[in-house]
This record gives structure tokens, sequence and C-alpha cells, in this order.
């Protein structure tokens, strides 16, 4: 990347302030998290924001090189279960190797495990 990179900046008839930094094609990986509590806070009903788990993503470091393709999806379980999915859109290479690392892998949220799955394309809850 660091070659094509040079070589269009050598370029004497492309302005390279107007060019990308070249990467690797990408793609959208799907990814779904469970055993994150759907009330985070005890005794409280204010449920999980996205926001929420923006936050907590970014101070995980196995999430320190994913980038969001889309806004992240929280839904609860099941109507009288106080667990959630999330659901999450990250931007790839082809090969997929930034979702091979995430699959099965568990971090903790205070006394919860969650654990990331990999998921097909999923569905889009308003």
């Amino acid at each position: 990347m660091a070659i094509i990179n040079n070589y269009v900046k050598s370029l004497n008839d492309i302005n390279f302030l107007q060019v990308d930094e070249p990467h690797l094609p990408k793609s959208k990986s799907y990814l779904k998290i469970i055993g994150i509590p759907f009330f985070p806070h005890a005794n409280s009903q204010e449920r999980l924001t996205p926001n929420d788990i923006e936050m907590i993503l970014k101070q995980n470091y196995i999430f320190d090189n994913i980038s969001l393709a889309s806004k992240l999806r929280v839904i609860k379980v099941s109507p009288k279960s106080d667990m959630s999915i999330v659901w999450l859109d990250i931007w790839d290479v082809q090969s997929g190797s930034n979702v091979k690392m995430l699959i099965n892998r568990c971090f903790n949220i205070r006394n919860y495990i969650a654990i990331i799955y990999g998921a097909n394309m999923n569905p889009s809850v308003l």
C-alpha cells in the first residue's frame, strides 16, 4: 500500500490531496454479541443504547482496528428476558480476516461475559 501511495503522490498530473488513502477492497461482515444485559444498571428501567455499546467496544482492545459499517442495533432477546443481542456490521477485507479474529471471542462487561458470534446479514430493527 505504501508503494501505491508514494507512486500516486509522485505523479505530476494528479492532485494527490483529492485522492483517498489506498486500501484493500472492503466488504461488510456481520456479527452478533450475546450475553449483555438489556437493562445495564441494577434496579433501573433505563435500557441499553447503541451509544453505550460503542463506548464499551472502544474501551476493549479486541476492537482496536475495527470500523463499524452502520449503526449498532440492540434488541431484547425475548419479552421476559433481561438479556440483549447486539448486531454489528463491520468493514472487513475481502478475506474476512477482521471478523475471523473476533468470532467466538469473549469479553467482560462488568459481571457479564459477552460472546461474539458470526451472523448472516441481520434483520433491520426499527
